[in-house]
């Protein structure tokens, strides 16, 4: 399944498409992001690191390291690239809200960059980094939002996770590859394991 040499043997990346499920299985027979991998990725078992929901797409990073698996979710440990489109007028003070924190029910939310990339008819598009990846971390931070003309809560429409770290998506919609060695090099170089060495020694 993977005999070139340059090909990483830690992680593989999916451009994952809106409609399946990050997980291994789903009790209501609904499509998971297996049905777009072959049939190793779910026998060797290769693990999603971190999640998509149902609706988001993007990058999808895939380990059957643990410990990789962990650094690269760990909070503060490595940014990741989102571009969303809202439906309501993002502000600039709605940014600024997003960039401090917003407290939900149960969480602080917060961004650590929001920028505007443009308008559609009553839609924004933005792009976000966060450092963490709480539960539907950015649904639920603008969802806690108002717009200013007509008092609704602000609603993200789409969302495409566009870079883990250092690696970037550069893969058709539903399709998969393996990161180079050269890819994870880069992607683990900055990162410490629980012993403070770099992670891919």
């Amino acid at each position: 399944m993977n005999d070139t040499t340059n090909d990483s043997k830690k992680l593989f990346a999916l451009n994952k498409p809106k409609g399946y499920l990050v997980t291994r299985s789903d009790d209501l027979g609904r499509k998971t992001v297996y049905d777009l991998l072959p049939d190793w990725a779910f026998n060797d078992g290769w693990m999603p690191i971190g999640r998509l929901d149902l609706e988001s797409k993007g990058l999808l990073l895939f380990t059957t390291d643990g410990k990789v698996g962990n650094v690269l979710t760990k909070p503060g440990n490595c940014v990741k690239v989102y571009e969303i489109w809202v439906r309501g007028h993002v502000t600039d003070e709605h940014i600024a809200m997003a960039k401090k924190g917003v407290e939900s029910k149960h969480d602080l939310l917060k961004a650590l960059s929001v920028e505007k990339l443009g308008m559609g008819g009553a839609k924004t598009k933005l792009r976000i980094i966060i450092d963490e990846g709480k539960n539907r971390h950015i649904r639920r931070l603008f969802g806690a939002m108002k717009d200013p003309k007509f008092g609704t809560p602000l609603k993200v429409l789409e969302l495409k996770r566009v870079s883990i770290g250092s690696f970037k998506l550069d893969i058709e919609s539903a399709k998969w590859r393996f990161l180079s060695q050269e890819e994870e090099k880069m992607l683990l170089n900055k990162l410490k394991g629980p012993s403070n060495n770099p992670i891919h020694s």
